[in-house]
C-alpha cells in the first residue's frame, strides 16, 4: 500500500479534474485529535430532500485526496444526487494514515464516523436512512467493521481488497441484516484472497455475511464480459440472494487481479477494467434504506420471466418478458443515465450510445431486476 500511495499521490496530483459539484474541506475536534474530512455536494443538491450519504474511506498510507481521485464517486453522485464524505483517518507512529478496523489502537474510529454523519446533518439534509460506506484495502476491513459495530447507522457497506480478521469476524455482532459486496482479486499480494496470518479468507468472509444475513448459501454465478483483454484479468458476478428483509450478498471476484480498485483511472498493479467498482458499489448501494431493506431481485439464468437478446449486440436489444415492467432507466459505466421510460420497451436500442458495459435497471410491481448489456 505504501507503494500504491507514493505513486497515485504523483499521478493524482498532477491531474485536473472535472466536477459539476462541489468539494468542501473541513475539520473538527474528536477526542483529542483533529479530523479531517472533504464533502463532496453534487450540483443538483437543493436541500429540498433528504439524500443519501457515502463513506468512502482511504486505505493504509493513503488519504483523502487520494482516494477521492483513485475510487472516484464524484460523476455517479452528480447523476444519482447523493453526498459522498471522504475522511481521513490518523497517523501511526511510523506516520502513515490508517482506520482502526483491528482495535489495535486507542482510536476511537467508530465513534468519530458515527459523529460525522451527524456534523454534516447538521448543514446537508441527510437521509439516515440511507448512509453506506467503502473503502479501498484498510478502508475496506473499516467499513466491515462499521457494519458490525455501526449496523444501526450504516444501510450497507462494500469493501475492494479490503477483509477481516478472524478475531475482528469472531467479535463481529451486527445489529441488523448488512448487506454486504465484496470486490478482490484471486492474486492479491497485499490482503490475499486465501487469507493468511490472522486474516480471514474471502470465501470464509462472503460465508460469514451470508449467514449473517440468511441468504441461500448456493449463489448465481455470471461471467462479467471481457471488455478489456488486454487488462490481464477477468471478472465473475457471485450473487447470494434471499437474505432477510431482501438482504443480498455480492462478490466481484476478479481472476488474476491483484491489489488495486477496478476501473480506476491508473493502473497500479493488474487493475481489472471490465466493471467500475464505483458504479456496481453504488448500483448495490442504491437497492438498500435501513428502514426498509429491500433489495433488488437479481434475475437467474434460467428465468424465461424477463430476457434480452442478442447480448452481447451492436446495440439494438430485444425484450421478451412476462412481468410488468413500471419504469427502467439505462446507465452506462460513469452512472450517466443513457435512457429511461415507463413501461416496458420491446427494444432498446443503445447504437448511438456507443461500444461499451451499460446497466440497465427495471421496476417491476414486485421487485426491480438489473443486467449488463455489451456493446460490441
Amino acid at each position: 500500500m505504501k507503494t500504491l500511495a507514493i505513486v497515485a499521490f504523483a499521478f493524482f496530483s498532477s491531474l485536473v479534474w472535472s466536477q459539476t459539484g462541489t468539494m468542501i474541506s473541513n475539520s473538527y475536534q474528536y477526542d483529542g485529535e483533529t479530523r479531517e474530512y472533504k464533502l463532496y455536494v453534487p450540483a443538483s443538491y437543493d436541500g429540498t430532500t433528504a439524500v443519501p450519504l457515502v463513506f468512502n474511506l482511504h486505505g493504509y498510507t493513503s488519504n483523502m485526496d487520494q482516494q477521492i481521485a483513485y475510487g472516484d464517486f464524484r460523476a455517479i453522485a452528480d447523476t444519482a444526487n447523493f453526498l459522498v464524505i471522504h475522511p481521513n483517518g490518523t497517523l501511526d507512529t511510523g506516520g502513515n494514515r490508517f482506520w482502526n478496523a483491528f482495535g489495535a489502537s486507542g482510536v476511537d474510529d467508530i465513534g468519530f464516523l458515527s459523529s460525522l454523519i451527524d456534523t454534516i446533518n447538521n448543514d446537508y439534509n441527510i437521509d439516515f436512512n440511507r448512509v453506506y460506506s467503502t473503502g479501498m484495502s484498510n478502508g475496506g476491513y473499516m467499513s466491515y467493521e462499521l457494519a458490525c459495530q455501526l449496523g444501526n447507522r450504516i444501510a450497507a457497506i462494500a469493501s475492494v481488497t479490503g477483509a477481516m480478521t478472524n478475531n475482528r469476524m469472531t467479535a463481529c455482532n451486527a445489529p441488523k441484516p448488512t448487506p454486504v459486496m465484496q470486490i478482490h482479486g484471486t492474486e492479491d499480494p497485499t490482503v490475499p484472497y486465501n487469507g493468511g496470518a490472522n486474516n480471514a479468507s474471502i470465501p470464509d468472509i462472503i460465508d460469514f455475511w451470508v449467514q449473517q444475513t440468511n441468504c441461500n448459501p448456493t449463489p448465481t454465478i455470471d461471467q462479467v464480459p471481457d471488455t478489456d483483454p488486454n487488462d490481464g484479468c477477468t471478472a465473475e458476478h457471485h450473487v447470494y440472494m434471499g437474505g432477510d428483509q431482501g438482504a443480498t450478498v455480492e462478490l466481484f471476484k476478479i481472476e488474476n487481479g491483484e491489489h488495486t480498485w477496478p476501473g480506476a483511472p491508473i493502473d497500479i498493479g493488474v487493475t481489472n477494467h471490465d466493471i467500475n467498482a464505483s458504479v456496481e458499489i453504488w448500483r448495490f448501494f442504491s437497492q438498500y434504506s435501513k428502514d426498509q431493506l429491500v433489495g433488488i431481485n437479481t434475475e437467474k439464468k434460467t428465468s424465461k420471466e424477463l430476457i434480452i437478446y442478442p447480448n452481447p449486440s451492436s446495440g439494438l436489444f430485444e425484450l421478451s418478458t412476462d412481468v410488468e415492467v413500471v419504469r427502467y432507466t439505462v446507465c452506462d459505466m460513469s452512472g450517466r443515465l443513457i435512457r429511461s421510460g415507463k413501461d416496458s420497451p420491446k427494444r432498446i436500442d443503445l447504437r448511438e450510445a456507443g461500444v461499451g458495459v451499460y446497466v440497465v435497471k427495471f421496476i417491476t410491481k414486485n421487485n426491480h431486476i438489473t443486467k449488463r448489456l455489451l456493446v460490441e
